[in-house]
């Protein structure tokens, strides 16, 4: 399956959530492209991203557990 984030754990609980990456966009505030920019490591999350889409997918997982990037990628 192609991922669309560096964020492994991230899509995980988008399909969870059942929140797509549009739907997540328009939740932090941004187009999607810019969205897709930022889960694919060309553009950088401000912590407050961060928090807001972690609110969105309702869980108490930490930032760090969300956002970790496997060894071997690089964001």
């Amino acid at each position: 399956m192609a991922r669309n984030t560096n964020f492994h754990n991230l899509e995980i609980e988008m399909v969870r959530a059942k929140i797509t990456q549009n739907q997540l966009a328009g939740i932090v505030g941004v187009t999607p492209s810019t969205l897709s920019l930022k889960l694919t490591g060309k553009s950088n999350l401000s912590l407050e991203e961060c928090l807001i889409i972690r609110k969105a997918l309702q869980t108490e997982l930490s930032i760090d557990y969300l956002f970790a990037v496997e060894e071997g990628e690089s964001t």
